[in-house]
């Protein structure tokens, strides 16, 4: 299965008061990843503080995408973007670099 988001990295939470884990916005990120996942989950089911569960990508979760039509006219303004930092040698234009800064970028 394939998910995605706007970090482009997993995020983890609970449900059911607690009693339910759950990591969602996987990418194909490997066998290493949903193994990390699997120890969060368990961490966020013991409901103790632990070091992966005091991490910035398992506290915070990502911003939303936009709904529709936003959601087509920002996805083709970044491809464009991409494809034009391809042709100019990796040099970066301000969209790519604000979506960089707000961490929503595929270099953040």
């Amino acid at each position: 299965m394939i998910d995605t988001c706007a970090r482009f990295c997993a995020f983890y939470g609970t449900a059911r008061a607690g009693r339910l884990a759950y990591a969602a916005g996987y990418t194909g990120l490997g066998v290493g990843a949903s193994r990390f996942g699997a120890n969060v989950m368990l961490d966020l089911l013991g409901g103790q503080p632990t070091e992966r569960t005091a991490l910035s990508m398992v506290r915070t979760r990502p911003v939303p995408f936009p709904p529709e039509p936003v959601r087509s006219a920002v996805i083709q303004l970044t491809r464009s973007s991409l494809a034009r930092a391809d042709r100019s040698e990796g040099r970066r234009d301000l969209w790519l670099r604000t979506l960089d800064r707000l961490g929503l970028g595929f270099d953040s």
